[in-house]
């Protein structure tokens, strides 16, 4: 197995004003003024925020990134943020594909390739989203099912190394319920997943790829998930948004 980096990544979603956005942010640069060996941290603020959370974490050990992008590098696309702008603003990640982007948003496929390749060509990591709901994990067919979205949305993606792409498996069924894909879940299609990476990319390039876990992920679990070989962290959502949780995570990532 490569030695890949865990990433543990909070998706704030739609939560956190400015000065809430501020006191969390300071609470967890105080939780974590170093992270253990073999694990990075990422939090995904609101766009609202990402300014007032950069400022925050510069003395943590900690990366910025975006909860979306357009792909246009500017002009007449009200409500929406470009690569550069991201990047301006301190961002090195950015969460796309998510399945509520998917689900309320209507975002396709195509969309998702089109942002992808703008981030890698802007120097932003994609953190690539992708899952089953769970009609379509009762029906059997979900590894099918996200394969078909990786290969959809990274197609034609060109990578010069390993680090410039994250893809986040996160069952549609797992998010905010509560419920939560076992390991053995998590690492069937995590291994899927890097089997399409290899299609895409190559054996070399998809071995240092680094998949992770998203779904009702938390301190109990965190360890159990990444000590499947397929499994490189996890996007966290609920509990991201408490520093105490979220910080514990990652020292049990490490463990």
């Amino acid at each position: 197995m490569p030695n890949r980096t865990l990433l543990i990544a909070g998706n704030w979603k739609m939560n956190n004003d400015v000065a809430e956005a501020a006191k969390l942010a300071d609470e967890l640069a105080q939780a974590l003024p170093e992270v253990p060996a073999g694990v990075e941290v990422l939090v995904c603020p609101p766009t609202i925020d990402i300014t007032t959370v950069h400022d925050r974490i510069q003395a943590a050990p900690i990366a910025l990134g975006a909860q979306n992008v357009y792909w246009e590098a500017k002009g007449a696309f009200t409500g929406e943020s470009s690569c550069d702008m991201l990047k301006s603003a301190g961002c090195t990640y950015c969460i796309i594909g998510h399945s509520e982007r998917r689900d309320y948003f209507h975002e396709s496929d195509e969309d998702q390739n089109k942002k992808a390749k703008a981030l890698v060509a802007g120097g932003i990591v994609p953190v690539f989203c992708c899952g089953e709901p769970l009609e379509v994990r009762e029906a059997g067919t979900y590894v099918e099912h996200v394969v078909a979205q990786v290969k959809a949305g990274l197609e034609g993606l060109e990578l010069a190394s390993a680090d410039q792409l994250v893809v986040a498996y996160e069952p549609i069924w797992a998010i905010g319920t509560g419920m939560t894909a076992t390991a053995d879940d998590a690492q069937e299609v995590c291994h899927a997943v890097r089997e399409a990476l290899v299609e895409l990319f190559g054996a070399e390039m998809a071995d240092g790829i680094r998949v992770l876990y998203g779904g009702s992920a938390k301190p109990g679990n965190i360890a159990e998930l990444v000590a499947k070989p397929d499994v490189d962290g996890a996007l966290v959502g609920g509990a991201s948004l408490k520093a105490a949780d979220f910080s514990e995570m990652v020292v049990k990532a490490a463990e």
